[in-house]
């Protein structure tokens, strides 16, 4: 919508978007890492049949994500100051910052939403989520289309769009909670932090958290990078980043099912099944990851066009989705094998890990490589240099730690 019915052609509006991406992102993926550690703390106790203590740690997480609300109250202090950090291009900077300060406001809803979210999945229901998204996704475009398109309000109708379908989606779930199995279903009146829950949700979620947040600040310096290039560049980035979120949200929600299922497993002590789920998660992940690969690759342009009808736009664009999308062939390997170690309760070391192949590699090479080649391309090569090396960590994380068989040792020496 920005791209096409901006009044400058949609160039700066998707760079006001797209500049602000990584710290929004920065943000949710925080407590998006605290909603794994609910989906895997509910999830062992309903695999252990405890539904007393699932029900708590559902009602728990709940609360959890209000705390949405004071990192939006903190957040839209410092807008100011971290965008100028950031070396937004002048020409951007106001409706970069007026995208950013909208799109704050939704914090607690989307926050909201995941929680709820992961707590459907801890118990096997995804449609429900789903559906919620569904709902929320077709109003996003009625609303794009009359805050963009009808009213032009450019990049902070798009923010406001996103916003008011994040409270949709977050009230749907909730309304279904209140009537959803016993295990998971939430009663307004016992709304209230459990300390065993929040004790395990954050040991188990918190390193996932921190883990995606730098991650983020990774990004937010390879951001910087491709913001020093002009606003040009940046709305190029921009378009394939949106195509990038689609087809990563798809191959990492083999991961998320990944980790559930093996906490679910673990909890009830069928080991054989939680490495079958790793198995089985890997193969159908690598086949949808392949032939998405082939797909955005050959009409990588076409798709892209729907963005903008600027050739040079484009053409900077499909820069990005040829060196980016084939090493998502090596995320889905190391997002796969993390969630199988956090199905286990095993966090901090795939989350330190992530942390070292991801973030460092980025660090170092927007320091160090940059600076010397200071072209878009050299920026894009930073991703799958980073996806290859944390790929190889995790894979002998996986082998040293051989969670499985840790699992069960305890009961061959109770036996």
């Amino acid at each position: 919508m920005v791209g096409r019915f901006s009044p400058d052609g949609g160039t700066l509006g998707m760079a006001a978007v797209g500049s602000t991406t990584p710290i929004a992102t920065l943000l949710i993926m925080l407590f998006v890492g605290l909603s794994l550690g609910a989906n895997v703390t509910i999830a062992h106790a309903v695999g252990a049949g405890n539904r007393d203590r699932a029900n708590r740690c559902a009602h728990t997480a709940v609360v959890l994500a209000l705390l949405g609300v004071v990192v939006t109250i903190l957040m839209e202090i410092a807008s100011r100051p971290v965008m100028q950090c950031l070396s937004v291009p002048p020409e951007i900077f106001n409706d970069a910052l007026v995208y950013l300060r909208v799109y704050l406001l939704g914090i607690p809803a989307i926050l909201l939403f995941n929680f709820e979210a992961a707590i459907f999945r801890s118990v096997g229901v995804t449609r429900m989520p789903l559906m919620a998204l569904a709902i929320s996704t077709a109003l996003n475009v009625v609303l794009d289309g009359i805050f963009v398109a009808f009213l032009g309000w450019g990049a902070a109708g798009v923010a406001l769009a996103t916003v008011l379908c994040y409270i949709v989606s977050s009230g749907f779930l909730f309304t279904r909670l209140l009537k959803a199995d016993e295990a998971i279903r939430i009663d307004p009146r016992r709304l209230r932090i459990d300390r065993e829950s929040v004790t395990k949700i954050v040991r188990i979620g918190l390193p996932a958290g921190i883990q995606g947040s730098v991650f983020s600040l990774a990004n937010i310096l390879i951001q910087t990078c491709i913001n020093s290039l002009g606003a040009q560049v940046v709305a190029a980035s921009s378009a394939a980043l949106a195509l990038e979120f689609v087809c990563y949200s798809l191959l990492n929600s083999f991961s998320q099912a990944c980790t559930t299922f093996v906490g679910q497993n673990s909890g009830a002590s069928n080991l054989g099944r939680c490495k079958k789920a790793l198995k089985v998660a890997l193969i159908e992940d690598a086949i949808i990851t392949i032939v998405m690969i082939v797909l955005v690759v050959w009409q990588g342009r076409t798709i892209l066009a729907l963005f903008s009808s600027d050739a040079e736009v484009l053409d900077i664009a499909y820069v990005r989705v040829c060196m980016l999308f084939p090493a998502y062939v090596f995320s889905m390997a190391y997002e796969n094998m993390s969630g199988y170690l956090r199905g286990f309760g095993i966090s901090a070391l795939p989350s330190a890990l992530t942390a070292i192949g991801v973030c460092g590699t980025r660090f170092f090479w927007a320091l160090a490589v940059f600076p010397v080649h200071p072209t878009f391309a050299t920026v894009m090569v930073a991703y799958p240099v980073s996806f290859c090396t944390t790929a190889l960590l995790i894979a002998g994380a996986l082998v040293y730690c051989k969670p499985a068989q840790q699992a069960m040792r305890p009961k061959t020496a109770t036996s």
